[in-house]
């Protein structure tokens, strides 16, 4: 079977992950520090804090942004559930901007005019990089100027992009950045995240949040003790710990990052070709950025075709290939639908959900297996 996503491993992945195991530490180790840095200096921020999971950062950065209880946080409704949920964890509300029909981020001329209108204006905006295409940061950071918002960018598809020619996590356009290290991401921990900052005050809440509210750190201890081993809890924080074993395989992911990038590159323009004279549209790209491509999602008119979607779906799986969908609109699942969003609200988001699929892209896909999922597509629309 040809899955949409694949994590690639080689030896020495495997021997930084051995090294952890035969050294003194499995967490709270030496590593995980190396590869905060390493990413950090990638992406020109000044500070990053590895997490478990890209939920757990979503999580504490609304934290660290000061969300409180009934604060509203905007996002896309055209996501991961995570990118709401985090707003939901702090006791604060949720509501979505709807995304432009070709880029599929967030639309920067709705979300401008849903916060001329709102009576309410967000604490938070959480724009998401779709597949690995950097939102318009430049005019969301405006916004956030003008309206008083915190941003927080949800890159879990996008390390390794470039928007206007600086990395995307340099937060040259937000306060804090997320990444995500899952399986089918561009780089691997096999769980994992991870939040870049530039400001210091956010990078000591980051660190607080992810292990239980605790410091050792005497600038900001209540009492005066000067005990080697004393310790303070000084805010309700969580155990968002990643393991040293994680972070040595993402320290060594991060050695071939552009690797990765440029084929999954490569990739993406040989479907541009390979798609150019079908009836399915390829993914647009705007001038300002460059995509990591973790996601290649094509668009297809079903109503103006003699297959439905689902059994589309179901005759590229009988040849060997699996599809998937990104994403199901958030305000459309059953439990935000109890939060009274209905159907409607981002149509949008709707539409393009009855549209696309997201073909197979991952590092090692071969040109012959792109041939052959390319064809098979093909057959499968003219039957």
């Amino acid at each position: 079977m040809i899955n949409y996503g694949k994590q690639n491993i080689n030896e020495e992945d495997i021997e930084a992950v051995i090294n952890v195991l035969k050294s003194d530490f499995l967490t709270q180790g030496p590593i995980i520090e190396q590869f905060e840095q390493k990413v950090a200096e990638y992406c020109g921020a000044k500070y990053a804090v590895a997490v478990s999971n890209a939920t757990a950062a979503l999580h504490i950065a609304c934290l660290s942004a000061g969300l409180k209880k009934n604060e509203v946080v905007w996002t896309s409704p055209n996501t991961f559930v995570a990118s709401a949920n985090c707003a939901l964890y702090c006791g604060g509300k949720v509501d979505f901007v709807d995304i432009n029909e070709s880029t599929y981020n967030m639309d920067v001329t709705m979300l401008e005019e849903k916060l001329k209108n709102a009576e309410i204006k967000p604490k938070i905006v959480i724009p998401v990089h779709f597949a690995g295409q950097s939102c318009e940061m430049e005019k969301i950071y405006e916004l956030s100027k003008k309206y008083g918002f915190k941003i927080i960018e949800d890159a879990s598809h996008a390390i390794g992009a470039d928007y206007k020619n600086s990395k995307v996590g340099s937060c040259k356009y937000s306060d804090m950045t997320v990444f995500s290290f899952h399986p089918v991401k561009i780089i691997t921990t096999g769980e994992g995240g991870m939040i870049l900052t530039n400001s210091e005050k956010l990078y000591e809440k980051l660190k607080l949040y992810r292990s239980h509210g605790i410091t050792r750190n005497k600038l900001l201890m209540k009492n005066n003790f000067d005990e080697p081993w004393y310790y303070e809890q000084i805010d309700l924080g969580f155990n968002y710990r990643i393991t040293d074993m994680q972070a040595a395989l993402g320290k060594s992911q991060m050695d071939r990052l552009d690797e990765f990038v440029d084929r999954r590159r490569v990739l993406a323009k040989q479907y541009d070709e390979l798609l150019k004279d079908t009836k399915v549209i390829t993914p647009y790209q705007d001038a300002n950025t460059k995509s990591s491509w973790h996601l290649y999602v094509i668009k297809i008119d079903f109503q103006n075709i003699n297959i439905s979607k689902k059994e589309l779906f179901k005759l590229m799986k009988e040849k060997g290939i699996i599809l998937n969908l990104h994403y199901i609109p958030v305000h459309t699942q059953p439990y935000y639908k109890n939060l009274g969003f209905e159907k409607g609200d981002f149509p949008v988001s709707e539409q393009y959900y009855k549209e696309v699929f997201t073909l197979p892209l991952y590092y090692s896909l071969t040109d012959e297996q792109q041939d052959y999922i390319v064809t098979s597509l093909k057959e499968v629309l003219k039957s």
